[in-house]
């Protein structure tokens, strides 16, 4: 049964078609399958990335003359590929494991299926399941991340766990779900990280740009 929405309206990414992402022949059509993860239990401070997934959805109920095809490839994707909505993962609030397994079960199901999953956070947390139900899906150790962030995320204990915003690149490495060398980093600045992280990271042979 699809979920829908855990915050705001029950609508669609841009009024494209619905699916359930229980059901694989809900999107057996489909290219590519949005799911949200509406999860902030990951924050090391202020909370609110919860409401990602619905304010994405709301906000591109906006007028979108001219934007539509692309400038350059005049590829519309909405067009050109099937695209459908199956709406938000349950995510259970302060229980980060629970969640983080429900989100990466859904992820690994859609890529099994040949699928793309397209997910809507959500804090930075989320990229530990995403990637590792992609990896379990494709390929352990396999697949590489192309990262856009002003951090790398590389962090090992922050307040006493494991698992947080700020950590999500390092437990995919330390899985082996994501190797360290298929690591791309765009946009890194800033204060962070310190030194022992940078030589972590430099180790695993990631790399920034």
């Amino acid at each position: 049964m699809r979920y829908g929405a855990m915050f705001g309206p029950n609508i669609t990414f841009l009024g494209i078609p619905e699916c359930d992402y229980s059901d694989s022949k809900s999107y057996q059509d489909a290219d590519v399958v949005i799911i949200g993860a509406p999860f902030d239990g990951g924050t090391s401070y202020r909370s609110g990335a919860r409401l990602g997934p619905s304010a994405i959805r709301a906000t591109d109920y906006l007028p979108h003359d001219g934007s539509r095809p692309h400038l350059a490839t005049r590829m519309d994707a909405l067009k050109d590929i099937v695209v459908k909505d199956a709406g938000d993962v349950e995510m259970y609030s302060g229980d980060v494991t629970k969640s983080c397994d429900a989100l990466e079960k859904v992820v690994e199901k859609i890529a099994k299926d040949k699928k793309i999953p397209f997910i809507l956070g959500g804090d930075h947390t989320v990229t530990w399941p995403n990637a590792t139900g992609v990896a379990k899906a494709i390929g352990w150790g396999k697949i590489a991340v192309l990262h856009f962030d002003a951090h790398a995320d590389t962090g090992d204990i922050a307040f006493g766990s494991l698992v947080g915003h700020g950590q999500p690149m390092r437990r995919l490495i330390e899985s082996g779900a994501v190797k360290g060398n298929k690591f791309f980093q765009i946009g890194l600045r800033g204060y962070w990280p310190p030194e022992d992280i940078l030589k972590w990271m430099a180790k695993q042979e990631m790399r920034s740009y």
